[in-house]
């Protein structure tokens, strides 16, 4: 099958400055009444598999550092609460969950690498509940690219980029690709 040409639309850059201003928005947001600067007790950042944890493992330590205490890091598999389980030919990719701290009553912050149809979200949303009941749910995406199907909206985005519905956004990151990028190509079609 031959190459999908591909336009770069975040180089590495770009990518580490979304994160750097996702960070600031999520420790302001979420900054005690006082206004001290530091984070309300109990907010953590969980990524969704793959990608979403490898951008929430970037922002933890941004985020600490600005609110000046340890903010916990989680990651979901949502392989088994996604909504075409059964229309999918192969079968799921299982990475596991890992949520070594208390979510009751904490600020969830979920962190995904492309927010499209909202359907990855709910199953987050489904896959967290499982674990919990948090005071509140928090989304930051890397992208958001439209065309939603259920009624999700982001809280951080790090980029809004408008789509066609044809076309693939292609995140890459340093820990699986070995490079920080954004690319938007045609949907390839399978003969």
């Amino acid at each position: 099958m031959p190459d999908v040409p591909e336009t770069v639309v975040l180089e590495e850059g770009d990518v580490a400055r979304a994160l750097t201003r996702i960070a600031h928005e999520i420790a302001e947001r979420n900054a005690h009444p006082a206004g001290h600067g530091q984070a309300a007790a109990g907010t953590a950042l969980v990524g969704i598999h793959r990608r979403g944890v490898h951008l929430a493992q970037r922002l933890q330590p941004q985020l600490s550092e600005l609110v000046a205490g340890d903010v916990p890091l989680g990651s979901l598999d949502i392989a088994f609460y996604r909504d075409d389980l059964g229309l999918r030919a192969e079968a799921p990719v299982v990475s596991g969950t890992q949520l070594d701290f208390v979510i009751d009553g904490a600020t969830v912050v979920i962190v995904d690498d492309v927010l499209f149809t909202g359907r990855t979200v709910r199953a987050a949303i489904d896959a967290l509940l499982e674990y919990g009941r948090p005071a509140r749910v928090q989304l930051a995406v890397l992208i958001d690219r439209g065309h939603r199907e259920l009624p999700i909206r982001p809280d951080y985005v790090g980029k809004n980029l408008p789509t066609a519905r044809g076309e693939r956004v292609n995140v890459r990151v340093a820990g699986l690709d070995g490079i920080d990028e954004v690319t938007i190509s045609q949907a390839r079609v399978l003969a």
